[in-house]
């Protein structure tokens, strides 16, 4: 069990709610609701009552935060009083669509916190890059983990849940995804990706069987033939900006809608190296104000849940 868990333990004891405490320790709330649950595990019992609107730390929790806070001040101090530079390359491997939000917010991060460190980010596809990084070509990469947990040769760290959308032409005006793949062709991101596999199986659960002719693997190039009205389709937004190039409907799908696990893998010997502990650092960072501004850009564009 990590230390920093801890950490976020006290947080979400005095902040009250994840995303307050997700705020403060620069984290997503997914990534503060994954640590919990892994406490518990280690526990192997609850740390909160989550039957009211509110999560109330268990007495466990409060003896556990009590018990690890004073240990944790004076680690942190000995940590500062014989710090070192982190410095050196670190080879990220990322997915081409999400390089325009989190490359600006990464190497402002590091520039600010590590200078010394360099970060050099290369875009690709999920199966590629996480080839590359069992290679050793890679020393990390940020992909969609797979649905059994990914390979045991790599270390997986939970970093954010993305949630899929449907996405219909602007003048279009049914009102629920039944209607809207009645009408309009389906044009498929490519099922052999992950969140691909993902739209697939929750458009198949809802018992459509839609037209199907074009398929993408590029979200912008789904986008734009939504726009020009040839289809609707289900997708990740992870650059809301493509939302002013190719106007769409966004439309939030009902529960249990189609959710992913965004994750940072690395070679499980090079698990405790500093680089990449503070390159998760960095990514933490950058995803928390990504999600802020794909929140605030989604907003103007989304429709009620179908």
């Amino acid at each position: 069990m990590k230390l920093d868990a801890f950490a976020t333990l006290d947080a979400v004891i005095r902040q009250g709610t994840l995303a307050a405490a997700a705020a403060e320790m620069h984290l997503t709330a997914s990534a503060v609701s994954m640590q919990m649950k892994q406490l518990e595990a280690w526990f192997g019992q609850p740390l909160f009552d989550r039957s009211g609107p509110q999560m109330r730390p268990t007495p466990l929790a409060r003896e556990a935060c009590a018990a690890m806070g004073e240990a944790l001040h004076k680690l942190e101090a000995l940590r500062e009083r014989s710090q070192i530079a982190v410095r050196g390359v670190v080879k990220l491997g990322v997915l081409e669509s999400m390089l325009p939000a989190l490359l600006p917010p990464i190497l402002h991060y590091v520039k600010e916190k590590h200078p010394e460190l360099d970060i050099q980010l290369i875009s690709g596809r999920t199966v590629l890059l996480t080839a590359a990084v069992k290679a050793g070509e890679l020393d990390a990469v940020l992909v969609a983990q797979p649905d059994d947990g990914g390979s045991s040769r790599l270390l997986w760290h939970p970093m954010e849940r993305r949630e899929l959308v449907l996405v219909a032409p602007p003048t279009s005006v049914e009102t629920t995804a039944a209607d809207l793949l009645a009408r309009y062709e389906w044009i498929r991101y490519d099922p052999k990706t992950i969140s691909g596999a993902l739209a697939k199986r929750h458009v198949e659960a809802l018992g459509l069987k839609p037209r199907v002719r074009r398929e993408f693997d590029s979200a912008a190039a789904i986008l734009s033939m939504v726009s020009a009205g040839f289809g609707v389709s289900v997708v990740e937004i992870s650059e809301p900006s493509l939302l002013a190039a190719y106007p769409v409907r966004v439309i939030r799908l009902a529960e249990p809608r189609p959710v992913y696990q965004l994750a940072l893998a690395v070679r499980k010997a090079d698990g405790d190296k500093r680089t990449l502990a503070a390159l998760q650092d960095a990514l933490h960072y950058a995803l928390v104000q990504a999600q802020h501004r794909r929140k605030l850009d989604l907003h103007a564009h989304a429709h009620a849940p179908q």
